[in-house]
């Protein structure tokens, strides 16, 4: 049996072109794409209930953090297990920080599944997940006391995802 034969040397410069862009292009994606955060950014939003949330000034206390709609079904699917969570974990400051809709539509949304409002945040348009480097609904972060990152999870959470997340803020 013959050994293969790389794209170059099997004849077919096309194919060796092809896949010489392809690799150069993962690349380059790779390298654009933005660093994870190491500390909890520098943003500010507003909650419902009108204060403003100044994400550095929450140092001192571990932070989970929410990105949200209202229109994503696993949002959606995963604010009671947030919500129970923040009920068993009073040291812990969740915020559940919409991205990119109107404040009537996430004052009803959050009224219905009885979020807090100094919890609720809006970021309309969507600041902080492109501060982030977070496109992906739900995306939920961990910071630890110190407001260092330690954990990222894109897409929903399910309880036991999340009870082993929390652990990492102890």
């Amino acid at each position: 049996m013959a050994a293969p034969q790389s794209l170059a040397a099997s004849g077919n410069p096309g194919a060796a072109a092809g896949a010489g862009l392809w690799l150069a292009g993962t690349l380059a994606l790779q390298l654009a794409q933005p660093s994870q955060p190491v500390a909890l950014p520098a943003w500010q939003g507003v909650a419902l209930d009108a204060r403003s949330v100044h994400l550095p000034a929450l140092q001192g206390q571990p932070v989970v953090i929410n990105l949200w709609a209202s229109w994503c079904p696993p949002c959606r699917r995963e604010m009671p297990v947030l919500r129970q969570a923040r009920t068993a974990h009073a040291q812990v400051r969740f915020l559940w920080i919409n991205q990119g809709e109107a404040p009537e539509t996430v004052l009803r949304y959050a009224a219905a599944q009885q979020l807090p409002a100094a919890d609720v945040l809006l970021d309309q348009d969507g600041q902080l997940g492109r501060l982030l480097g977070q496109r992906a609904l739900p995306t939920t972060l961990f910071f630890n006391a110190a407001g260092e990152l330690v954990a990222l999870r894109s897409g929903e959470l399910s309880a036991a995802t999340l009870a082993q997340h929390l652990e990492l803020l102890q």
